[in-house]
């Protein structure tokens, strides 16, 4: 009997379970606590309008480039103490950011703040595994976890409001500080094992990766705000564009590629990787727009802020169950389907339907319901679709891809003036996804290569 088969190990695995829990629901409501916090923290720091998507984006830009590495890092030093590590440093980046005096080192710290949040959600998943070897009573703690890390999204712009109204922006980090010291003191009887195969790690794949995105953020973020007619956009684009060309190369002679052709190769991927962009894009790309909307149109405070995104957040936190039932009888194909034709209709309502809170508060269903109805069914997809062993690489690629949708929804929805122009941007990006699914599904059906999966 091994020690995860013992009866001890199984009594003490709700403690432990809850020490990834209270880790992955931290990294969850990191995602949106700032976002109500970042007028006070304009004003309190002086900081000029095109600083505020890069509070938001230097963590999501160093998540989702790490991201891709992270799980090999993993397998190297073994999950236990990566997860654990990773704990450590985050409370103490928090602390960083919470003493920040000025906008170019909140930004700096939360550049850092990526790192160990990288570490932290691929390491957490392995632990899970070796805590639950059972297949079955694995699916269910996972169900349980993509529940509580919806909880700490919903959590994020309610708390930060609150603790924003209590004592300001400052408040939104030193919460991580606690969070962190529960997760540490839960987890400490977790397994140390290692895998057997850890991987070398791509360096040049993972630097051109993160550069690419860092410069097309960049581009971004700079010409919506300073102009597109400009020097450094225009540079910062062309850096992106050349790294994103460059990158397929460097993988097909890498030993170990951060993204793999043979993954790459397989299109019902491609089309996961599609719809997880754009649905990620465009739920913290609203999410951004909405917060100074209503901070600056409508006057709200930050608590009040909060609780008006609850039509948008509180989806989130059971949506995803639901969807897991919905892709088991329809298959995951047309949940996505489903999710994106949301996201469009959610758009359509924000360009032609005025800027009056009711209309905020249907858009805000429609996108909170659809964006969460695509990403577990692009999961499930994309377990189904790649082979066993680019199981983990191929769920490392769609997390990267979802940090990056995050990344890019803030730069490109931070510098939209009007909540029309957000509407038409939301309908710009949804639209194309929902249609790369539905021709993608039509393709397979024609040709009868391969099925949607086994309930289609």
């Amino acid at each position: 009997m091994t020690i995860l088969d013992s009866p001890p190990a199984r009594r003490g695995a709700p403690l432990r379970f809850a020490g990834i829990a209270a880790g992955n629901f931290m990294i969850a409501m990191d995602a949106t606590i700032l976002n109500v916090a970042l007028p006070d923290m304009r004003r309190d720091l002086h900081a000029p309008a095109a600083a505020l998507p890069w509070a938001v984006d230097a963590y999501t830009v160093v998540l989702a480039g790490l991201m891709l590495a992270s799980g090999s890092v993993a397998d190297r030093w073994g999950p236990r103490r990566v997860y654990r590590a990773a704990l450590g440093a985050f409370a103490a980046v928090a602390l960083l950011c919470a003493a920040a005096p000025g906008a170019g080192l909140l930004v700096a710290g939360r550049a850092l703040l990526g790192v160990p949040a990288a570490g932290l959600v691929p390491a957490s998943m392995a632990l899970l595994a070796a805590l639950y070897p059972d297949r079955d009573e694995r699916s269910r703690r996972i169900g349980a976890l993509v529940s509580i890390t919806g909880l700490g999204i919903v959590a994020g712009p309610v708390l930060g409001g609150a603790l924003v109204s209590l004592a300001g922006w400052r408040l939104v980090f030193l919460v991580n500080v606690p969070v962190a010291g529960l997760a540490l003191a839960a987890s400490g009887g977790l397994s140390g094992h290692r895998s057997g195969a850890a991987r070398p790690i791509d360096r040049t794949g993972l630097l051109l990766s993160v550069a690419g995105l860092t410069a097309l953020t960049f581009g971004l973020v700079d010409a919506g705000t300073s102009g597109w007619l400009r020097v450094p956009p225009a540079v910062a684009l062309l850096a992106a564009l050349a790294a994103v060309a460059v990158l397929p190369a460097t993988q097909r002679r890498a030993a170990s590629p951060v993204l793999p052709p043979a993954l790459m190769a397989l299109r019902r991927v491609r089309v996961d990787l599609v719809v997880a962009v754009a649905s990620q894009l465009v739920y913290y790309g609203l999410l951004f727009t909405l917060t100074q909307w209503m901070v600056d149109a409508r006057g709200l405070t930050a608590l009040q802020t909060g609780l008006a995104f609850l039509p948008m957040t509180v989806p989130v936190a059971f949506v995803p169950m639901v969807t897991g039932r919905l892709v088991v009888r329809f298959g995951a194909r047309r949940v996505m389907l489903a999710g994106m034709a949301m996201d469009v209709l959610g758009g359509l309502v924000l360009a032609g339907g005025g800027a009056s809170l009711w209309t905020v508060f249907a858009v805000q269903i429609l996108i909170g319901t659809g964006s969460p109805l695509a990403i577990p069914a692009c999961i499930a997809d994309m377990s189904a679709a790649v082979p066993l062993r680019l199981a983990a690489t191929g769920q490392g690629a769609l997390n990267a891809a979802r940090q990056t949708g995050t990344a890019l929804g803030v730069a490109v929805f931070g510098t939209l003036g009007t909540l029309t122009a957000t509407g038409s941007v939301l309908v710009a990006v949804a639209a194309p996804a929902a249609a790369v699914v539905g021709l993608a599904a039509r393709s397979r059906s024609r040709f009868g290569q391969l099925e949607l999966d086994s309930s289609d």
